[in-house]
């Protein structure tokens, strides 16, 4: 049998100790996640990543580095695979209007945010934080976009 993995991204953004998150509706539950959500067929990871907060905070974000690739099997054998991404994140855009499920965006240091690890949206999300901490950041680089046609040109030459 074949694995299903939901790929998705995730914007970890950090100003003087206290990390961009949002509060979210979610299988019937509200939940704590970074500005994260799925890659768009034809959407590049950081395209995706820069979107995704967007809108769900209505801020741009400018991926620096990337911290983390994650794979999780969460409930329902559910699988995620997860490219979490460190950069700086602007004001919030004047009328931006946020994704129907997000409640709000709200920021919270690391304490404060392992006090309400009941309400992660999964394991990941303190992970990412605890990774960003220690110092986890690796070269944009390594995320490499191959368009579709450039995957046929190089099978062709295999």
């Amino acid at each position: 049998m074949s694995l299903k993995v939901d790929l998705t991204v995730a914007a970890i953004a950090e100003d003087c100790g206290r990390f961009l998150l949002v509060q979210e509706r979610a299988a019937r539950r509200v939940v704590l996640n970074q500005p994260a959500g799925h890659v768009e067929s034809g959407e590049s990871i950081l395209d995706a990543v820069v979107r995704e907060t967007r809108e769900e905070t209505g801020r741009d974000f400018r991926p620096e580095s990337l911290t983390g690739i994650y794979l999780w099997q969460g409930p329902g054998a559910r699988t995620v695979l997860r490219i979490a991404f460190a950069g700086q994140v602007g004001e919030r855009a004047a009328g931006s209007r946020l994704d129907r499920a997000i409640l709000r965006a709200l920021w919270l240091d690391r304490g404060e945010l392992a006090a309400r690890s009941a309400e992660h949206r999964s394991p990941l999300v303190q992970l990412c934080v605890e990774d960003y901490l220690r110092g986890a950041r690796f070269p944009l680089e390594m995320v490499a976009q191959v368009p579709l046609a450039g995957l046929a040109v190089r099978a062709a030459g295999t």
